[in-house]
């Protein structure tokens, strides 16, 4: 047992006196999680590192973006087709049923499921661009965002763009048909997949591309394929239905199967490809895809108009269409006004009569010709519109100007943000979409508020106005009896409505779902919705795929399984488990993410004290949500409504801490200087040995100096300390450069962490603070290092870990030194390491006295990349150049905006700079890659594939431990600063 245990019972929710237990709590019966045989069987099928068991992997795996929860039996991590068609042939012998689940950003249940869940995304993402960028073959597991940012490179980019791209997978966006901003009905899925590869619930594999697939197909299925063209010969027989399946897919529509697959097909295969498209996970896998791809219009000019009417702004809508519109975004007057509440949201909308509606407008063109034109034209339709500017913060113009383009944006898709971040706390939220015939928007959106505010809830409507496509949002309690017969009433009237009154889509890009299902018949009438319950019992005859995702007969069924959302920490509370967090988290692949650690916190919330289900939750907790989470905040970033769940993971670092360990680390704080230089003499001795012992038996140095610290790691805690990596550099130079305050233009601030460690083995340049002050002096800039750096810290090293005591006093010791160093200040303070910039330039903030809160507010802290670009480029003259460079920026970088600056100064240094598309946070996060070196093994695994699969000239970045995770996860690449190749290419000749 370690020396030093964690304070038992200190990541235990914290409820008050009335708290009770949710009804919809995981039971005792579960406690243990998967149950045998089915465990049994499926480690033996599959392999036991595929199945995850445990009752907090099942928990965390059982909420999705949608309003629903069910609880899986397991969980498997398919790795390829095998692995699929094996679970599948299991669970037909078996009477199971199974469900697919990618991302779990779908909004209507479609990613869960009661018995076995695969999961799709960690094994499954790729991209390979073809023909140029004309076709792309893509993996389910890939997201939209890194889709399209390999196809950018080609000026391509695919049709459908759903407001989650960033989050979505591709596998997910052809299941559910989803389209987005400007796909409509033209460049959906539907429309633009070429070919796809499918596994059927048989266990057959289909790939739709093969020239020999109907051959294939007929001899490995006959039946199905004699069942698909008499689907065909009857569906065409039927003139009045092939004349209602037409016209219902003239509006946007992804409620029910695609029947006009059976008009579009006329072999098998072809029919099967349509079919799959927008099939929900209920008819096989799709395992791959071929896309072809549409032309990047890169030449952009927007525009936000208002409008003093619904009526009046969707009366220019399709004027808007004549022109050349990519996209007619709607905002009614209740979603203007409540988006105030969204940071960058100009605060007079606040005052915007209720009436009053906007176009966001936006043109996309392939060269500035034509972009000419096109704002021309609007010009033209504007002069002619009734517009109003009831607000200062309102111009009624087109833009081309990238920034107020995206915060034109950034208020639109403040829609959900603001209801979701603003709803009643314990709240489901519940996001909705229909289509209507664009000529009857204005009529649809008066209907829906109407209804909304009739029912109770909030009401505003948002959409795409170009194609009919309207959105709005719910928010109840689900826990509540009373509110979820509201929520029933509402549902029903408003199907009645869509269907009755306008002859709409009830989905019109979010698919059916378990929401709709029960509705399907209302839309689709009898005839129709039977041939869909023929075409899935033709597939899937042992009704094995997604039982309720697509088809019930139950009316009630969209009422089953509506998740509650017990209160937990205030941090975490607004989350609506929408997915947006996940693709940037680091322990994505590893243990859990920013959404799962809040779904884990609020089922501990659900259960009774003393739960066994609640205790095997906590005992996993403390490694797979708290010690393996980067605390790089980057989860906020991409968060809609900007939860720092890394803040919240230190806040329980800090429970876990005995009053010991706080001590101690406030007594670290306090004599830094002593413990700084104790460090450096630890690294110059560990070097020593290992270069002594180098060449014998594989560098026996590295293994006894591992062996070491494994065995100190085990006797106190492996969160406590670090374990040894072969890529931890010499020490560093014991003398900083010498330099004079006098002439400086700066204040030059060596990080610790590059006081303490030297550059890699074969980096043969100048040390980084020697360059910096060599390249600053040759741009005319010089800076000044103060002599009583040593001692002092950013304090990130007791932020990261939830040290208050230790954060506090380290805090405001750096603020009082770069207040005095600065001249109170009269210079700036230039950082080289980002995390540190970040650390002294806002994480400090909150931990400094009210007085040292006023000197802050005095200081100019930048960055090193920011100094290099903005005051040292301009004054240097390049004298070589590297033929190519990588970059890797970090996560720090990402918070302070400053990736234009490392890239900048990165193309002053080489002729080709290149960012693998799959950069990301390394988690090394200070000293966590040494605390956890399997949490950057995981976070840097595809970056490291990308950038090992060529060489390169140079390897760069600006934060030192960062560039010791990459030069760990790469094979040791030498990764440096770009302010010291910076320096290297303006050396004087």
């Amino acid at each position: 047992m370690p020396l030093l245990e964690p304070k038992a019972g200190a990541l235990r929710p914290r409820t008050g006196e009335d708290h009770s237990p949710a009804a919809d709590r995981v039971p005792e019966a579960r406690a243990q999680g998967t149950p045998q045989p089915l465990r049994g069987d499926l480690e033996r099928l599959l392999g036991a590192e595929k199945v995850l068991t445990k009752v907090s992997d099942l928990v965390r795996y059982a909420s999705d973006a949608s309003p629903y929860r069910f609880i899986p039996q397991v969980v498997v991590l398919a790795e390829d087709v095998a692995d699929v068609a094996a679970v599948l042939g299991y669970a037909r012998a078996n009477g199971r049923d199974v469900v697919f689940r990618a991302a779990g950003t779908s909004l209507n249940g479609q990613a869960q499921g009661e018995d076995i869940l695969v999961d799709v995304r960690r094994h499954w993402a790729g991209v390979d661009v073809l023909a140029q960028g004309r076709q792309a073959r893509i993996r389910p597991g890939t997201t939209v965002f890194r889709a399209n940012a390999a196809l950018a490179a080609h000026g391509r980019l695919l049709g459908p763009d759903p407001a989650s791209a960033i989050a979505c997978t591709v596998g997910g966006v052809v299941a559910n048909n989803a389209s987005g901003m400007t796909a409509g009905t033209t460049r959906n899925s539907y429309r633009t997949v070429a070919s796809l590869t499918c596994v059927l619930p048989s266990g057959t594999v289909v790939d739709t591309a093969d020239p020999e697939a109907d051959e294939k197909l007929a001899h490995a299925e006959p039946e199905l394929c004699a069942g698909l063209l008499a689907l065909k010969a009857e569906i065409e027989a039927d003139r009045e239905l092939v004349a209602r399946i037409r016209a219902k897919h003239e509006l946007k529509n992804t409620n029910g199967y695609r029947l006009d697959a059976f008009l579009d097909g006329t072999t098998p295969v072809e029919i099967l490809r349509g079919l799959m498209v927008g099939s929900q996970g209920t008819l096989g896998f799709l395992a791959e895809f071929v896309f072809d791809t549409l032309p990047l219009h890169r030449h952009t000019s927007t525009g936000l108009f208002f409008f003093p009417s619904l009526s009046a702004a969707a009366a220019a809508v399709p004027r808007f269409n004549e022109a050349g519109a990519m996209s007619v975004e709607l905002m009614d007057g209740n979603t203007l006004r409540a988006s105030v509440s969204v940071s960058g949201v100009p605060q007079d909308w606040a005052q915007l009569p209720k009436e009053t509606t906007a176009l966001l407008v936006e043109f996309r063109s392939p060269d500035d010709a034509t972009r000419a034109e096109r704002e021309q034209a609007a010009c033209e339709l504007l002069a002619e519109l009734e517009l109003v500017a009831p607000v200062a913060s309102v111009t009624n113009q087109l833009t081309r100007d990238p920034a107020t383009i995206a915060s034109y944006w950034k208020a639109r898709k403040a829609f959900v943000t603001a209801v979701g971040g603003s709803r009643p706390s314990g709240t489901t939220l519940i996001t909705e979409d229909f289509a209507v015939p664009p000529s009857r928007l204005a009529e649809a959106c008066e209907a829906l508020l109407e209804l909304q505010e009739r029912h109770g809830f909030d009401a505003a409507v948002a959409g795409h106005a170009a194609h009919g496509n309207l959105h709005f949002l719910l928010a109840f309690d689900a826990a509540d009896p009373g509110d979820v017969q509201r929520y029933a009433a509402f549902m029903d009237e408003f199907c009645q409505m869509a269907v009755q009154r306008f002859d709409g889509s009830l989905k019109a890009e979010h698919a059916t779902g378990r929401n709709i299902a029960p509705f399907l018949e209302l839309e689709w009438g009898s005839k129709a919705t039977e041939l869909m319950w023929r075409v899935k019992r033709l597939l899937d005859p042992t009704g094995v795929l997604a039982p309720g995702v697509l088809l019930d007969r139950d009316p009630r069924a969209h009422l089953r399984g509506l998740k509650s959302i017990p209160a937990v920490e205030a941090l975490a509370d607004p989350c609506i488990e929408c997915g947006f967090c996940e693709p940037t988290c680091p322990s994505e692949d590893l243990t859990t993410t920013p959404r799962q650690r809040i779904v884990l916190r609020r089922e501990m919330t659900r259960q009774p004290p003393g739960s066994l289900v609640g205790e095997n939750l906590l005992a996993s907790y403390g490694y797979d949500a708290v010690d393996t989470c980067a605390g790089d905040s980057t989860c906020k970033l991409d968060c809609p409504v900007g939860i720092d769940t890394g803040a919240l993971m230190k806040k329980l670092r800090h429970a876990r801490h005995s009053p010991r360990e706080e001590r101690n680390a406030e007594r670290t704080a306090r004599h830094f200087a002593q413990v700084e230089r104790s460090a450096r003499l630890a690294v110059a001795a560990a070097d020593q040995l290992r270069r002594r012992l180098r060449g014998r038996r594989g560098d026996l140095g590295d293994r006894l100096l591992g062996a070491a610290t494994g065995a100190a790691r085990r006797a106190i805690r492996p969160d406590l300390v670090p374990e040894w990596l072969p890529e931890i550099p010499a020490p560093a130079a014991k003398r900083l450069p010498a330099t004079s305050r006098q002439q400086a233009v700066a204040v030059y601030y060596p990080a610790c962490v590059n006081r303490i460690f030297g550059d890699p083995d074969d980096y043969a340049g100048l040390s980084l603070p020697e360059a910096m002050v060599t390249v600053s002096a040759r741009a005319g800039r010089p800076v000044w290092i103060p002599e009583d750096v040593t001692g002092t810290c950013c304090a990130t090293i007791w932020h990261s870990k939830g040290y208050e005591a230790g954060n506090t006093l380290m805090a405001n010791r750096m603020v009082e030194a770069a207040w005095r160093w600065t001249g109170g200040g009269e210079l700036p303070l230039v950082v080289d390491a980002s995390s540190c910039t970040l650390g002294i330039a806002e994480e400090v903030v909150p931990y400094l006295t009210q007085a040292n809160r006023k000197l802050h507010d005095g200081l100019t802290v930048l960055d090193s990349l920011v100094w290099a670009a903005r005051e040292l480029l301009p004054h240097l003259t390049v004298e070589r150049r590297v033929g190519s460079a990588v970059l890797h920026p970090t996560c720090s970088m990402r918070h302070l905006g400053d990736e234009a600056e490392l890239r900048e100064v990165a193309e002053a240094c080489a002729a080709e700079v290149v960012v693998p598309l799959d950069a990301g946070c390394c988690a090394f996060a200070g000293d966590r890659g040494l605390l956890h070196q399997e949490l950057t093994a995981s976070a840097t695994a595809r970056e490291a594939a990308e950038v090992t699969a060529r060489s390169y000239d140079t390897y760069l970045s600006a934060n030192r431990t960062c560039e010791i995770g990459l030069d760990h996860a790469t094979g040791n690449r030498s990764y440096h600063s770009v302010l010291q190749e910076l320096e290297s290419a303006t050396r004087p000749r």
